[in-house]
């Protein structure tokens, strides 16, 4: 099983979107990228510690491959927006691919770049080596199941 996190905006929704997909596994949803490994929803919120709202998958690679997971990304939000998905706004909720290791950071480069040239240069995704991921509270976790 492999790992992946990706930021696209409010959390509740892309944990949705991905938890019944074939070859994923398990979803999580947390807080990664910003400067302190412990952190609060409540502290996120202010855009101060850097953190975006992110989903984690556990994905088994032989049923969904991690090119597919993120042309999945890229059509489950607006990549052309900075720092928001509206009508979420802030550095929190921007558009970002964390990458754990060198094969990914090589496939999240190539899809981006190919995604861009669609986009005519208007993607606002960033990529980045995964930092300080940290689970959110548990009350965010299958939010969108629990409160329907």
């Amino acid at each position: 099983m492999k790992k992946c996190t990706l930021g696209l905006g409010c959390f509740w929704k892309p944990e949705e979107n991905f938890k019944n997909m074939p070859g994923i596994i398990e979803t999580e949803v947390g807080y990664a990228g910003g400067d302190n490994k412990d952190v609060s929803y409540e502290e996120v919120c202010t855009g101060k510690t850097g953190h975006a709202e992110v989903v984690r998958l556990t994905y088994d690679e032989s049923k969904i491959s991690y090119k597919k997971i993120l042309d999945l990304f890229f059509k489950m939000h607006d990549p052309t927006q900075k720092d928001m998905q509206f009508p979420d706004v802030g550095t929190q909720y921007r558009s970002e691919i964390f990458y754990e290791n060198d094969d990914q950071k090589k496939d999240a480069y190539e899809v981006h770049k190919e995604i861009n040239e669609r986009f005519n240069g208007k993607i606002q995704t960033k990529i980045s080596k995964i930092k300080n991921y940290q689970k959110a509270e548990d009350y965010h976790q299958r939010y969108l199941e629990k409160n329907r």
